[in-house]
């Protein structure tokens, strides 16, 4: 039977909702087929790949909150906005009157290109799960050099530490300058030894977030690595998007 390519949907969808007609489509992951409808298992993210439409599950996205701080990685222009990957299900849209410099229309490429890193504030997700995000506000910039490191969205709270405490240990103890995104990137700067330790502190956060003392476990790994006594007093980090 021939099947149709679709196109990629930014969709919602709930157990038991009907994503295709199965002679349309075949069952693609987290999906069944049922009296010719192909529905879903799983809340998420409706997916259409090839000839097959699934669900990425919800629990694997980052649900982007007004107000949150995010590091967004630019995946497309327009000659009147830039299109920003946060790792949310839905597309976010960085529009010119969003950006701290006058630009044209038609010349948004001589400011943001694709694969540029940016730090950026959601302003405003609406019902309909539409996302706005700005770089006009303090703090919030381009990213330059350094180091990306991703973890899960969940994490991020951990990577903080309570009232900041985890972060503010790895600044001090790696001289390196975070910044933290509530979507799950962590951008690092420094060094490029100590940014080495302190991007694999961050994993070691991420694959040890349950443990106790986790704490004293990092910064005994930091120490380990990097003598104390070759640091500068209290690094230079700048206090930007860590909270």
């Amino acid at each position: 039977m021939e099947r149709r390519n679709a196109r990629r949907s930014r969709e919602i969808v709930v157990p038991g909702d009907v994503l295709g007609d199965s002679d349309a489509f075949d069952a693609g992951d987290n999906a069944y087929e049922a009296g010719g409808k192909i529905r879903s298992l799983v809340a998420g993210v409706k997916s259409c790949q090839g000839g097959a439409v699934g669900v990425i599950p919800m629990s694997g996205c980052y649900m982007p909150e007004t107000g949150d701080t995010v590091i967004g990685v630019i995946s497309d222009i327009g000659p009147s906005n830039w299109m920003a990957d946060i790792g949310a299900p839905y597309p976010a849209p960085l529009h010119v009157s969003e950006v701290p410099w006058k630009v044209e229309f038609g010349d948004t490429s001589r400011f943001l290109t694709v694969g540029d890193v940016v730090l950026m504030k959601v302003l405003l997700v609406d019902e309909s799960k539409k996302i706005k995000v700005t770089m006009k506000d303090s703090g919030l910039r381009k990213i330059e050099g350094g180091e990306l490191v991703t973890v899960p969205h969940s994490r991020i709270s951990r990577v903080i530490g309570k009232g900041g405490s985890m972060i503010q240990m790895l600044k001090e103890m790696t001289d390196c300058r975070i910044l933290v995104g509530q979507n799950g990137r962590i951008w690092i700067d420094g060094d490029d030894e100590n940014v080495a330790v302190a991007a694999d502190a961050v994993r070691l956060i991420d694959e040890q977030a349950r443990a106790p003392n986790l704490t004293e476990r990092v910064r005994d790994f930091i120490a380990g690595k990097i003598p104390q006594s070759a640091l500068s007093d209290g690094g230079d980090y700048d206090g930007e998007g860590s909270e």
